[in-house]
């Protein structure tokens, strides 16, 4: 029988409570994204001051006991009593949600955060918070806690346990806000190092003059060198220190944004020196941009509104491809490369091989969600198009950039020219016809179900390892895709090259969602592909290519969640009837003496060693398997990273393969 609903049913959440019911509401997740967006919020603060022009230095700083803060030397938040709230600014705006300076745009005409929201659920979420203001030669500090009633259980969060009160006298200025993350709301309280790394990097590249310093004190000082110990024990020690990360470090860029597009690009090969750059202002809304061309066939186009990064696009973005799109053309037909019979080339024929960064600052941005992914102010559209319109041909109309623009139209042609040839073996990889015929024919094996959201692909090195999984699989729901060569690594071909590629076309063909600007997930025919090659070099190459491919021309396969790596045992260890499967070697001591005195222990080369039964139980399982998520946690690292793998230069891929490889560990690009 139905529960009575009535009026007492009814939960009415007081102050911060509903931040702690429904976490994933406010900052996405409890998991480490969510984790690093708490330090964001208070980030974004610290950078508002900034772009207000009242601070210049932001330090940020991870403690020990899992803490962080962040300092300014701002302003200083509020700390007279509010005339409405009876308590100072400064708690206001820690345990009152929808509380801030920023609605109005007069202490802040640009700011990332409008929510009202940050501060607050940063405290609501944390064990405890400390605040310490200094403002008008004096020092105040406040303290807020998630305290526990011990007769109840309640948990009261972001209680008020010291008002803001006077420490002092101080020469400095601005804010320092220390939190602890809540270990009970929280999957991880760990910071990431390079998470915050690269970041604090990003802010300070897109904030031109502003210093970031990010200290790290949970990372050990790096190890002296004794003269007492022997010379091999020395040089460990030296190789250690070099190699771990620097306790602290200071971002600053004078350049802003030609910097940051000089950075992207730093292990390409440019077609011209220095950066387009545009720069305007109509109405509200300011607009700048870098673009600089490389030689490679693929445009990497990052977007941020008011520091914060819009991986989904947005108004801003669209207004400025719109209208690049627009005066190029215009430049083709100036130019003659266009006939008057001839049609307009698309937009992504003049970005190929485009890096572009883009900023647009607006009042009052209107994100879809909290996490602020894309900019949904439809009157942005115009204002930037204008922008881009009027100093894009200012710049191209003069003297000394005329051979760089006959250079871009006449690479936009080449890749019109490209497109075109292409479009073909795309629509042939959309449907079924002969392609889809014969290469798969003897080689895909299906499975039975219909429901592409339970159905899985294995992609799978080699026709033995192929045959032990097509014999191991659940067949209601798992298909295998064996490789029988190398695929074409994407990152050095042309689309039309791609596609050339037989092993590439059958995964398309298998996949059935087509590719680049034709991909569509709602075609998918497997929600979950997984990668599944040998623990060694060769295997890592083909995971590489693969990961390359995907990320190239399906990128909406890895940030939608369906892209996966299968982790195959590196060991068996057996003693009679008592067998462990081991995944790493760090694992393996500790197998050993659980089995016992005298175990054997085999040492899988590869998959293909593994009969269908192991295969199964050890990798395809879905009860016992262990499988990575592919995610793009940071687009910027992961392009670069890309670039180094599968990019022209050997002497970056040789220094990237010494400092990380091992064929055992997860790379930037997966998390569990």
């Amino acid at each position: 029988m139905a529960k009575k609903y009535d009026a007492s049913s009814i939960q009415v959440l007081e102050g911060l409570d509903a931040v702690r019911m429904r976490p994933g509401m406010y900052i996405g997740s409890t998991g480490s994204r969510g984790l690093h967006h708490m330090l964001w919020e208070i980030v974004d603060n610290a950078i508002d001051e900034a772009m207000g022009g009242y601070a210049h230095h932001v330090k940020v700083t991870l403690y020990n006991d899992c803490s962080a803060s962040v300092q300014d030397d701002g302003r200083g938040m509020p700390v007279d009593i509010h005339p409405t709230m009876g308590v100072s600014g400064t708690e206001v705006i820690f345990t009152k949600l929808h509380a801030g300076g920023k609605f109005n745009n007069e202490n802040y005409a640009y700011s990332g955060g409008l929510h009202g929201v940050g501060a607050s659920v940063v405290n609501a979420l944390s064990r405890w918070t400390t605040v310490d203001v200094f403002h008008d030669f004096k020092h105040y500090q406040a303290r807020f806690e998630s305290v526990t009633d011990p007769a109840t259980g309640k948990i009261t969060a972001g209680h008020t346990v010291q008002p803001l009160k006077q420490l002092g006298n101080t020469r400095q200025r601005g804010s320092l806000i220390r939190f602890l993350p809540d270990d009970r709301v929280f999957e991880t309280i760990q910071f990431n190092h390079d998470t915050v790394c690269r970041r604090l990097r990003e802010l300070a590249y897109l904030n031109k003059g502003l210093a970031i310093t990010f200290t790290d004190e949970r990372i050990p000082e790096k190890p002296a060198v004794s003269a007492e110990v022997d010379a091999d024990a020395a040089e460990e020690n030296a190789e250690n220190a070099a190699s771990a990360p620097q306790r602290t470090q200071t971002f600053l860029f004078e350049g802003g944004i030609l910097d940051y597009v000089k950075y992207l690009n730093e292990d390409k090969t440019p077609l011209h020196d220095e950066p387009i750059y545009i720069e305007g202002k109509r109405e509200d809304v300011i607009f700048r941009a870098a673009i600089q061309y490389t030689d490679s066939y693929t445009e990497n186009v990052f977007s941020y509104v008011n520091n914060i990064p819009t991986g989904e696009g947005g108004s801003h973005e669209t207004g400025f491809k719109a209208a690049y799109t627009k005066v190029m053309n215009d430049f083709a037909r100036r130019l003659g490369a266009l006939k008057d019979k001839d049609p307009n080339l698309g937009g992504d024929d003049f970005r190929e091989g485009m890096t572009a960064v883009m900023v647009a600052m607006v009042k009052n941005p209107q994100f879809e969600g909290q996490t602020k992914g894309r900019l949904g102010n439809t009157e942005v559209r115009p204002l930037v198009e204008a922008i881009v319109t009027q100093q894009l041909t200012a710049y191209f109309e003069n003297l000394k950039n005329q051979e760089l623009c006959q250079k871009l139209v006449e690479k936009a042609v080449r890749a019109a020219h490209v497109r075109e040839a292409a479009r073909k073996a795309r629509d042939v990889a959309r449907t079924k016809n002969a392609l889809e015929a014969a290469p798969l024919v003897g080689k895909l094996a299906s499975c039975t179900g219909r429901k592409p959201e339970l159905n899985e692909l294995f992609i799978v090195e080699g026709d033995s390892a192929g045959g032990s999984a097509k014999q191991g699989r659940d067949r209601r729901f798992q298909a295998i895709l064996p490789l029988r060569g190398k695929p074409l690594n994407a990152e050095k071909k042309r689309i039309d090259q791609v596609l050339q590629n037989e092993e590439i076309r059958t995964i398309i063909s298998a996949l059935g969602a087509g590719i680049g600007e034709d991909f569509n997930l709602d075609n998918l025919n497997y929600h979950k592909v997984v990668i599944l090659s040998d623990a060694d070099q060769d295997g890592g190459h083909i995971r590489a290519i693969l990961l390359t491919f995907f990320f190239r021309y399906m990128k909406q396969l890895i940030t939608d969640g369906h892209l996966f790596i299968g982790m195959p045992p590196l060991y068996k260890v057996q003693k009679k009837d008592v067998v462990e499967y081991v995944y790493n070697d760090e694992l393996l001591p500790a197998a050993k003496a659980r089995v016992g005195r005298g175990a054997a222990i085999q040492r899988y080369k590869g998959l293909g060693e593994m009969n269908a039964e192991q295969l199964w139980e050890t990798t395809m399982d879905p009860k016992r398997r262990t499988l990575m998520q592919v995610t793009l946690e940071d687009a910027a690292t992961a392009e670069r990273l890309v670039t180094t793998w599968m990019g022209d230069s050997v002497e970056l891929r040789r220094n990237y393969i010494i400092e990380n490889a091992n064929f055992n560990k997860i790379d930037d690009f997966v998390k569990d």
